[in-house]
């Protein structure tokens, strides 16, 4: 999953960033409104993560364009903790609200909660016949038993199961699962989709040649 981070704050924003890619999200950041409002526009993500208090164009008014624009789920940032301000917040387009200072476990698990609701998704864990994919532990079972994946193997079963039944070009895959740094070759998509079949059985992820591949 890719998550775009606008905040100015340069420790909480390195930190924020070290700490998503240690949960195998792709990451990209952004230190004022203006860049963040134009990488949310262009670019394809799972969540942003918005701090309020911004330079040059604050979180509010970067919220209100972009809702304009896009329905990218957004999680608010901000050390206001007054409730005319979380109101403010989710009356204005904003997915969820989390005051400064924050636990990151809970960061972590109302941005899982996020990407889950927008792909249509309230239950943790997705199940797939015999297969079960817990997102919250991220951990994979077939049958009750234990499939060790990579990173990357995991990140791309999760996505494809959130969008079970849509095919899912290569180009969006690439999109959601890759940060502007990665400079990933290309044909690796078709060895971590090779390994998970693999290791999981040939029929759980189709391929329509031309177009993707799919969870059917």
């Amino acid at each position: 999953m890719r998550v775009l981070i606008i905040e100015d704050d340069p420790v909480l924003q390195r930190s924020l960033a070290a700490t998503l890619r240690e949960e195998d999200y792709a990451v990209d950041v952004a230190s004022d409104g203006v860049e963040g409002l134009s990488k949310a526009e262009d670019g394809v993500y799972d969540a942003v993560l918005l701090d309020v208090m911004i330079p040059k164009l604050d979180g509010w008014a970067v919220l209100e364009r972009l809702r304009a624009r896009r329905n990218t789920p957004v999680l608010m940032l901000t050390a206001r903790d007054a409730v005319r301000d979380r109101v403010k917040g989710l009356d204005s387009g904003a997915d969820d609200y989390l005051t400064k200072p924050f636990e990151i476990e809970e960061l972590l698990a109302r941005l899982r909660s996020l990407i889950r609701r927008a792909a249509g998704h309230s239950n943790a864990v997705l199940e797939i016949g015999p297969l079960t994919i817990d997102t919250t532990s991220r951990e994979v079972e077939i049958s009750g038993k234990k499939i060790g994946l990579t990173a990357r193997e995991y990140t791309l079963l999760e996505y494809l199961a959130l969008h079970r039944g849509v095919v899912v070009s290569r180009t969006s895959l690439y999109e959601h699962l890759f940060d502007e740094e990665d400079s990933t070759l290309s044909n690796l998509l078709d060895v971590h989709v090779s390994n998970l079949r693999r290791k999981l059985g040939h029929e759980v992820i189709t391929t329509r040649r031309g177009h993707g591949y799919c969870i059917p």
